[in-house]
């Protein structure tokens, strides 16, 4: 592909890693939508998931990539599970305004059972507990957590029920991964990653309009649950869900063909795409600064050799310091 800028009267897709806001202005829907693609294969790669933990993983980096780039203050947006499944812990960390980095946690001889038992949907891996939402905006503000329940639905499901809950927004989510599998310019085998994910919101200029039969209140709403949808909403969720989730993770479709297809005939209109990179945050003064914050006592259960070795979770960097330097520090 060119990188040639568009000129006056073309269009140029957005590719690969780059998040493409719409806006289909006639049912008061705005959204954003993504294909993840050497971003994806890269944070996998770097830790050779099995096939279930990676697929995981790469929804949880899609859906906190979608969330992250709509973020207009600097700070981080942090979307983790934690439950009792073989996958207890996936964790995707969004810093604004671009970068991205995410692991899991599995337990091997409970996700081997679990394979060899055919139990490999979602919520058979994840199991029950938490999807964490975590907003931080910095040391000056309070950092803000919205949490809903793995109650054996979708990921994509579940995010829907948070911003329900959480943000009384009618929002729909898509999320598809994929392993594809090709051959290298020598003929070699070769596999690769690919997810993709769209997330659609009812945002009309009247907040009455927002008050779907599906939305509730919390404790002590008496709203009129019967009350009727209202009929936008009603077509751009019918138009999303007919979403597929190869559709999502074809190279070849791409994110503007894909919004062309489901809201051609409402009119459909994107924005510039966003591009987000895969980059850690971790540094080794911070890592000093946690290490200093240690006794005795655990500086020499961790040291050995008399170095001590961390090793971020997220981008498998090793930081090495010799005992020496951190009591010197």
């Amino acid at each position: 592909m060119s990188n040639r800028p568009a000129a006056l009267g073309e269009f140029g897709f957005a590719g690969d890693d780059r998040v493409v806001p719409f806006q289909v202005e006639s049912l008061d829907v705005r959204g954003r939508a993504v294909q993840l693609g050497p971003l994806l294969n890269t944070i996998l790669e770097r830790h050779d998931y099995p096939q279930p933990v990676a697929r995981l993983l790469a929804e949880v980096i899609v859906l906190t990539v979608l969330i992250g780039t709509s973020l207009k203050f600097e700070g981080k947006f942090i979307v983790q599970t934690k439950s009792d499944g073989p996958v207890d812990l996936l964790v995707a960390d969004f810093s604004t305004p671009e970068d991205v980095r995410a692991y899991a946690r599995f337990n091997e001889d409970a996700l081997a059972a679990a394979i060899a038992d055919g139990r490999t949907s979602p919520e058979q891996l994840l199991g029950s507990g938490i999807l964490a939402f975590t907003i931080d905006q910095g040391s000056f503000m309070q950092p803000y957590q919205g949490i809903v329940a793995l109650d054996g639905a979708s990921l994509e499901e579940i995010a829907g029920v948070y911003f329900r809950q959480s943000e009384q927004i009618p929002t729909r989510v898509r999320l598809g991964a994929a392993e594809l599998f090709d051959r290298d310019e020598a003929g070699n085998p070769r596999r690769s990653w690919r997810a993709g994910g769209l997330i659609a919101q009812f945002l009309p200029d009247a907040p009455e309009r927002m008050r779907q039969p599906d939305l509730h209140g919390g404790d002590g709403d008496d709203r009129d649950t019967d009350t009727h949808a209202d009929d936008a909403w009603d077509e751009a969720r019918i138009l999303v869900d007919t979403v597929d989730a190869d559709e999502l993770t074809d190279p070849q479709i791409g994110i503007e063909r894909l919004l062309f297809r489901l809201f051609h005939e409402q009119g459909v209109r994107v924005y510039d795409p966003q591009p987000v990179y895969d980059r850690c945050s971790c540094d080794r003064d911070k890592i000093m600064g946690v290490l200093q914050g240690f006794g005795e006592d655990e500086l020499a259960e961790s040291t050995e050799n008399g170095e001590i070795k961390v090793t971020c979770e997220f981008c498998s960097t090793t930081y090495r310091f010799e005992a020496a330097e951190i009591a010197r520090a």
